[in-house]
């Protein structure tokens, strides 16, 4: 009787309360000398021999399973896909601290930002390649994690189409209501210009001093010639472009 297991309601282990209790009750009986020499005798060395193989040839099997598939993989991506080298200053980079830096200075995410470049960068003649985009976003943007559908490239193209068109036409209305002299015209616009020269260089484009300073240059010039001929067009009868109607200029 002594040789006998002790059943649970004799068992001193699982009498005990609370969390004590709750770790034992899944412990297994002690196992006596003479059931461990048993059990060990009806395991021959044959089995074990199989079992050892198998799993070996298992591991084999997976490892030449998963390297056809990432050579598979390999060779799937486009050319143009792995020649793309925009955004390589952006190794590193978290999407986070990305979008950050743009919603303080601009009214697009990150997300909105690269997708917007990549549909420029993948345009053909019968339209933006957005199936290619969407599939390979992480190869190509080092802070997009993830993979995307083609509506979901559409969506973000849309959104950023949308922002820039609400953006300039604040920007234009504050430029063309008099609202700014020329001198702060001439402010605002280094300022802008700044941000999106940045934006440019993080995507890889060089661009020389000259370049830079030709480019604020004509910029100037043009919104200089906006703000004069807003002046002009205060002046005039001005046709709502939404309903047709004609405001008059008030006499002063």
């Amino acid at each position: 009787m002594a040789d006998d297991p002790a059943t649970p309601s004799e068992s001193p282990e699982r009498e005990t309360t609370n969390g004590e209790r709750d770790e034992t009750v899944g412990v297994d009986d002690p196992v006596t000398d003479s059931e461990a020499d048993e059990t060990t005798a009806q395991t021959t060395p044959a089995e074990a021999t199989n079992g050892e193989g198998s799993d070996a040839e298992s591991e084999t099997e997976t490892d030449a399973e998963t390297d056809s598939v990432s050579d598979d993989e390999a060779d799937s991506v486009p050319d143009d896909v792995q020649k793309y080298a925009r955004f390589k200053k952006m190794d590193g980079a978290q999407y986070d601290r990305v979008n950050g830096f743009l919603r303080d200075r601009t009214y697009i995410t990150a997300r909105e930002w690269a997708i917007a470049r990549l549909c420029a960068d993948f345009r053909t003649e019968t339209g933006v390649e957005m199936t290619k985009i969407g599939k390979n976003l992480p190869r190509l943007v080092p802070f997009m994690t993830d993979t995307y559908t083609p509506q979901a490239v559409n969506q973000a193209r849309s959104s950023f189409e949308g922002k820039v068109k609400k953006s300039g036409a604040t920007f234009l209305y504050g430029a063309m209501s008099g609202f700014f002299t020329a001198e702060e015209l001439d402010e605002t616009m280094y300022e802008v210009t700044e941000i999106a020269k940045f934006l440019l260089e993080v995507e890889g484009v060089d661009l020389a001093v000259a370049e830079e300073l030709d480019a604020e240059e004509r910029i100037s010039s043009v919104m200089r010639e906006v703000r004069q001929s807003s002046a002009e067009l205060r002046a005039e009868e001005v046709e709502c472009p939404e309903c047709g109607h004609v405001h008059e200029p008030k006499q002063e």
